[in-house]
């Protein structure tokens, strides 16, 4: 009798294995899987933060991975962002120049020069620009805080300087942003605690793109 009530649960776990052996996810499927379940880095949260800075300013923080939309005085915004690779390190005051919506890629010579496979222009729109839906541009640097085309890479540090964060996201800071607005990247480690959070929703996240911004 027990034997008779195993069996079925052994050929029910045999047969879930043959399938994900048969599935042999790419890792462009497994990166689109991962993003379907939830994208990357962490979720959207309202946090209590330092009551020395003024409201409707960013504050982005490497340490934390983190970017702090202040929006009053004691509270913030919490976004999980990519933030630059060693090499690309950068911090410092800067201001927001200009915004655009669904922005043009534009790849630098150094960029083509790592990866000669990027094409030399993305138009703003296609599901392949590294810069997703929304760009807001910091001063007059290259350094962009900007979306994505690869949401499985929010966390890491990964990019060539620029801000990554996810779509929904950026589109939401980008309402909150002003031109002139005050721009703070630090290494500083903020670690504010939370007082509500959401989960990360990406659209369109299987697209296996360039995101070498």
């Amino acid at each position: 009798m027990v034997r008779q009530r195993i069996l079925p649960h052994v050929a029910l776990v045999l047969g879930t294995l043959a399938l994900v052996t048969a599935f042999s996810p790419t890792r462009a499927q497994a990166q689109g899987l991962f993003s379907f379940f939830g994208g990357g880095g962490g979720s959207r949260d309202v946090v209590r933060f330092s009551k020395k800075y003024a409201p409707r300013q960013i504050i982005v923080s490497f340490g934390d991975r983190r970017l702090y939309y202040i929006n009053r005085r004691g509270q913030a915004i919490s976004y999980p962002i990519a933030v630059p690779r060693p090499q690309s390190r950068w911090s410092g005051v800067q201001y927001v120049s200009m915004k655009r919506v669904n922005p043009p890629w534009t790849p630098t010579p150094q960029m083509r020069r790592e990866n000669p496979r990027l094409p030399a222009y993305v138009p703003g729109g296609h599901p392949r620009n590294p810069l997703g839906k929304r760009a807001i541009y910091l001063g007059s640097t290259l350094y962009r805080i900007h979306g994505t085309d690869a949401p499985w890479t929010i966390g890491q540090n990964v990019s060539k300087g620029c801000i990554r964060m996810h779509n929904n996201h950026v589109a939401e800071l980008y309402r909150y942003a002003r031109v002139g607005m005050k721009v703070t990247a630090t290494y500083k480690r903020y670690r504010a605690a939370s007082i509500s959070s959401s989960s990360t929703q990406v659209a369109g996240s299987g697209t296996l793109g360039f995101s070498n911004n």
